[in-house]
């Protein structure tokens, strides 16, 4: 049984890419230092999480069938800390915390930490619409803000931004049964901050002081600037009906979203209209108010959760400059011809390999031991003697095909 649990929920948005990219690499120097996180490939805490929750996940849910509990059974085999970490556990209900916890060894000798990473909604909703549209929505900005502030959270998006983002109510459902010390808040620094001083913090917050990590990051899920994240609006409508999930993954989202257009860093950047500023400034300061009367742990500054006022003008996403859209969309138009090129050499030597390996196949049947073993089981076959000579043959080969 594990004697120290890190169990990290999110939030989404937060480094949190970076932060398992870190951890995954890491982990035989982590395991070296007594810390084990349990992954045989980079998106095991995903599928645990999917698991946990019954989530349907574009047809990954196949994939995490009873990866919940091979993760937690890795946790309980190791003597010593364990690691957990994936933002899609901060969407789980009460019981599904509860049915974590007690299968991570709490109230039964382990003592589990909760961390959670957490960034100011300023940054988080245009964040988390732009998240949506990487996920192959096509829903406009303005809609998404309406349904987000619809205090019935009646629809999807509204039920699953606040599942993720509403900080009081995460705390609420994961660490109701913690002691207040615990339970870890990893603020994100504000914009136009050293980059490292996030890496810093999750380094506190999970005993990484110390240990010689190889920090040069693999994965990460970059932002978008307007005209970009409106380019991806356009290219959804126009390909979800025809491109599968499985391949919309790996070719719009990765190749294009996060390793083309997020390149393009002189675009307007995503922001909150000022109709909504008010709205989301009330909210942020009493989440602070309700978190200090709390006393958990802070790594960093509870007033990071304030966001700041916008220092450049609005530019509104459902209605982007079309000369810009259309510079984003010739990148992107390039990467895909890139992308099908590269596609189409592999293709051609594939094919080539396939050809020698017919023709050396065929040169194969064309040897004279060959072409009277084959003779020899065709005038076997047409007697009943002979039937029963290669029934045997086979059952001692332990073939069951037609073939000798």
């Amino acid at each position: 049984m594990s004697e120290r649990v890190l169990l990290h929920v999110g939030t989404p948005k937060t480094g949190t890419s970076y932060l398992q990219d870190v951890l995954f690499r890491n982990r035989d120097r982590l395991l070296d230092a007594g810390l084990c996180y349990p992954a045989k490939r980079f998106d095991d805490h995903f599928l645990a999480a999917l698991d946990l929750q019954r989530l349907t996940w574009g047809g990954l849910e196949a994939e995490a069938v009873g990866a919940w509990d091979r993760l937690a059974g890795q946790v309980r085999r190791h003597h010593g800390t364990a690691i957990v970490s994936h933002e899609v556990f901060a969407a789980a209900s009460r019981s599904q915390a509860d049915r974590a916890l007690t299968s991570l060894g709490h109230r039964n000798g382990t003592e589990v930490h909760l961390v959670l990473s957490v960034r100011d909604l300023v940054r988080q909703i245009p964040a988390e619409w732009q998240e949506n549209v990487k996920h192959r929505s096509p829903i406009g900005y303005a809609q998404f803000l309406q349904q987000i502030q619809d205090p019935e959270r009646s629809s999807r998006i509204g039920s699953w931004f606040w599942s993720v983002q509403e900080v009081p109510d995460i705390l609420d459902r994961w660490a109701f049964d913690l002691p207040p010390e615990r339970v870890h808040l990893v603020t994100v620094p504000p914009a136009g901050g050293a980059p490292e001083v996030l890496w810093k913090r999750f380094s506190a917050a999970f005993g990484l002081d110390g240990v010689d990590l190889d920090l040069h990051g693999e994965r990460s899920n970059p932002s978008m600037g307007v005209p970009e994240t409106a380019l991806m609006r356009r290219i959804n409508a126009a390909v979800n009906d025809v491109v599968p999930p499985a391949d919309y993954r790996p070719l719009v989202r990765e190749l294009l979203a996060h390793q083309t257009l997020s390149q393009r860093t002189r675009s307007p950047r995503l922001a909150l209209p000022a109709e909504v500023q008010a709205w989301v400034r009330e909210r942020e300061e009493a989440w602070v108010a309700t978190l200090r009367e709390r006393g958990y742990d802070v790594v960093g500054d509870l007033d990071d959760l304030v966001g700041a006022a916008p220092t450049s003008p609005w530019t509104d996403p459902d209605h982007p400059s079309e000369k810009q859209v259309a510079a984003a969309a010739v990148d992107a138009i390039k990467a895909l011809t890139v992308e099908a090129a590269r596609l189409r050499h592999s293709e051609e030597q594939l094919h080539r390999e396939l050809a020698e390996t017919r023709a050396a196949l065929e040169r194969s049947y064309l040897r004279p031991s060959y072409r009277l073993r084959e003779k020899l089981v065709r005038r076997l076959e047409t007697g009943a003697a002979g039937q029963r000579l290669m029934r045997l043959y086979r059952r001692v080969r332990g073939r069951s095909s037609r073939s000798a």
